[in-house]
């Protein structure tokens, strides 16, 4: 159940990133082909605007009678032909275009392009044409200015129309500047199979990468969503321990027709403890939650840790005692070492740990709590001389409800949070925690926190508050 809905997640994110991008592209795409046929027609609208004004300016002045051509046409435009007469080829325009460029008229950077010139008399009847001839283009001028013709072959021409007048105003006919498209229709033809093909291809390599992307992503959560099942199975499984404990006890009272006080207060004296142990351990849980979540309430001040550990120090040197071992402590600086923090959590750090050297150390060992500086941190290295722990298990030990030998533990009360509980008061102190351990010879717990410059005058004692 768990991998299909990861794998549905993980295909829906696939699928909606790739929908999404191919929109995207698509946008962009049209803009771009929009933006392409918008500037190149401004720029051929820009040309024809040019030339045909210049023409009129010139050509206008000189016009005497209506459908009639004038010398200067011959002047202006040598190549110009007559409808009745054989017309010049495109080679005997671009000749044309030198003089016309001496002219001011067309620019260099206009030769060799398909323009062609056409004069009509006022009712549309083709008089006369320049350039090469489109074949079978409407003659007959219409009320717009700019117009977009199309011959039989489907070539397209955007063509520019301005009325000549005589001398008297009157209408002598119109002079008609175009330009082919083709070359515009070509390059869209192309933009347009490039699109056609590149953004289908483009969406399956974002729906692939988003697949690969979205796998990435989810593995972490894949990852959190499996330590958060395995840290309810052992939660649900160390909470029922001591119910079933309590359960038991108080199914065998029951069953008991006659108890003496010394039954009773050992009835009650078990329940007492099963209920220590699930209270302290909801607590804890209470703790790793709030600790996880960072609602925990924190009073961030300058901690001295060696007024700390000498407290610890002091604190468990009874229960060292009792267990037949040696607890010590080695501050190797001269000076005071502060760091900015909680004091409770820091106590329950250093207690955690110390509390699980004694409780793994065998008579006769030692337990040594060493205090140095380096680099800007302080270091805290809780060394023992114990049952240590194998290679394959040190990474281990830092998670939830993690015990190296669980019957050992259960008999010393642990619950396997003690550590969990450590790395999450750690890493709320920006610091780190890391251990090492050599089989029967001993562990070595290392805490390092960023150290602070604190005056002497803001030296405080512990509350030993753990």
């Amino acid at each position: 159940m768990q991998i299909r809905l990861f794998r549905q997640t993980r295909a829906s994110l696939a699928l909606w990133y790739a929908v999404v991008m191919g929109l995207i592209l698509t946008l962009c795409g049209f803009v771009v082909y929009e933006i392409i046929i918008d500037t190149y027609l401004f720029s051929i609208n820009q040309e024809l605007e040019s030339v045909s004004g210049t023409l009129h300016d010139v050509i206008e002045p000189t016009l005497k009678k209506p459908g009639r051509i004038e010398p200067v046409f011959q002047q202006v435009l040598p190549n110009i032909c007559p409808v009745e007469f054989s017309c010049p080829t495109e080679k005997i325009f671009r000749q044309s275009q030198h003089i016309l460029a001496e002219h001011g008229i067309f620019s260099p950077v206009y030769k060799n392009k398909q323009y062609y010139i056409r004069f009509v008399d006022a009712s549309g009847r083709l008089i006369a044409v320049v350039g090469f001839q489109p074949h079978e283009l409407p003659t007959i001028v219409q009320t717009k200015v700019w117009q977009t013709l199309k011959d039989p072959q489907g070539n397209r021409y955007n063509q520019k129309s301005l009325p000549l007048h005589i001398q008297d105003n009157q209408v002598w006919g119109y002079i008609q500047v175009g330009r082919s498209l083709k070359e515009l229709d070509n390059r869209l033809a192309a933009l347009k199979l490039v699109l056609a093909l590149g953004l289908p291809i483009t969406v399956l390599l974002v729906g692939g990468s988003s697949w690969w992307l979205a796998g990435l992503a989810m593995r972490r959560i894949d990852r959190s969503y499996k330590q958060m099942q395995q840290f309810t199975s052992d939660a649900s499984h160390e909470l029922r321990t001591p119910l079933a404990a309590i359960n038991a006890t108080v199914e065998t009272v029951l069953d008991t027709e006659h108890l003496s006080l010394a039954e009773a207060r050992d009835t009650l004296a078990s329940i007492q403890r099963q209920n220590y142990r699930l209270a302290e351990l909801v607590g804890d849980l209470l703790l790793l939650s709030r600790l996880d979540q960072q609602e925990l309430a924190t009073q961030w001040e300058p901690c001295c840790l060696n007024v700390l550990i000498n407290d610890l120090i002091e604190e468990f040197s009874a229960l060292a005692s009792a267990a037949s071992l040696k607890l010590t402590s080695s501050v190797l600086c001269h000076q005071q070492l502060y760091v900015m923090g909680d004091e409770d959590q820091l106590l329950r750090l250093l207690s955690n740990l110390i509390a699980n050297a004694i409780k793994y150390t065998t008579a006769g060992g030692y337990v040594t709590v060493i205090l140095k500086r380096n680099n800007g941190y302080a270091v805290i290295e809780v060394q023992d001389t114990g049952i240590g722990i194998a290679p394959g298990e040190q990474k281990r030990i830092f998670n939830r409800f993690y015990r190296v030998n669980s019957d050992r533990s259960r008999t010393t009360g642990g619950s396997g949070l003690g550590l969990a509980i450590a790395t999450a008061i750690v890493q709320s102190h920006d610091g780190s925690l890391h251990v090492q351990s050599e089989l029967g010879k001993g562990s070595t717990f290392i805490v390092q926190l960023p150290l602070i410059v604190t005056p002497l005058s803001n030296i405080r004692r512990s509350r030993r508050s753990y």
